[in-house]
């Protein structure tokens, strides 16, 4: 009866992220299928992703290498895409090209390389997203924005990587307006990469935006939204 209830609540909770998704997209005059939700699964047991999956989720985000491999093989048999959304390093790259449709978190030409080497090996063109720290924090991963296309250089030469756009994660606000202007320059950067038309560099992609900031997001451009709290609940 409990899980019944829980299965229940979770429906609703995605089916009104995914209505306010639609409506910020509408409200700023943009095609609603253009934003995609990135269902944040992380530290979550597989049956609860498991109900998420059936609720509608077709895209889950996982932080965790080992967690997420876990949680993949025993949900095989969904037809869903699996992003990696949290740090990485390189020596975990192996798994993560075998696990993961898209990895937003990639921030040095040394991780590139290695994913790169990794995805060749098992006849695979990795999708990646260029992590930009746009708001300069220091606790936080990315490449500095003005350096940000020269690392795009470097990898787009890369045959067995494809850079798909870009990612951020703004300073935390109240106010999500606040976090506005950054998601702004990630636009303009994206823009600006995309008009220099690098060969290999695809910029359709700007996954910014997550529970407390996404309909500031989606009006600013973003095509991915991850959201995990507005979803599942708190986490412990």
């Amino acid at each position: 009866m409990l899980q019944n209830m829980e299965s229940e609540v979770l429906k609703k909770r995605l089916s009104n992220v995914k209505e306010r998704i639609k409506k910020a997209a509408i409200d700023c005059g943009r095609d609603p299928d253009t934003v995609r939700l990135v269902a944040v699964s992380k530290t979550m047991p597989k049956d609860r992703v498991r109900e998420a999956i059936k609720a509608g989720a077709d895209i889950l985000g996982e932080n965790y290498i080992q967690e997420a491999r876990d949680k993949i093989n025993a949900l095989s048999s969904y037809p869903v895409s699996w992003h990696f959304i949290g740090h990485l390093q390189s020596n975990k790259a192996k798994y993560a090209v075998k696990l993961f449709d898209m990895i937003h978190t990639v921030d040095s030409l040394k991780l590139a390389k290695e994913l790169n080497k990794q995805a060749k090996k098992i006849n695979k063109i990795q999708k990646i997203l260029i992590q930009v720290n746009i708001s300069m924090e220091s606790t936080k991963s990315g490449v500095h924005e003005e350096d940000a296309q020269k690392l795009i250089k470097e990898i787009s030469l890369f045959e067995n990587i494809l850079i798909k756009g870009l990612m951020t994660m703004p300073p935390f606000f109240n106010n999500p307006e606040e976090a506005g202007p950054y998601f702004s320059a990630l636009r303009a950067l994206r823009d600006n990469i995309r008009d220099k038309a690098i060969k290999n560099v695809n910029m359709q992609e700007l996954s910014m935006g997550m529970t407390g900031d996404f309909e500031v997001a989606i009006k600013e451009g973003a095509t991915l939204v991850r959201i995990g709290t507005a979803i599942f609940g708190e986490r412990n």
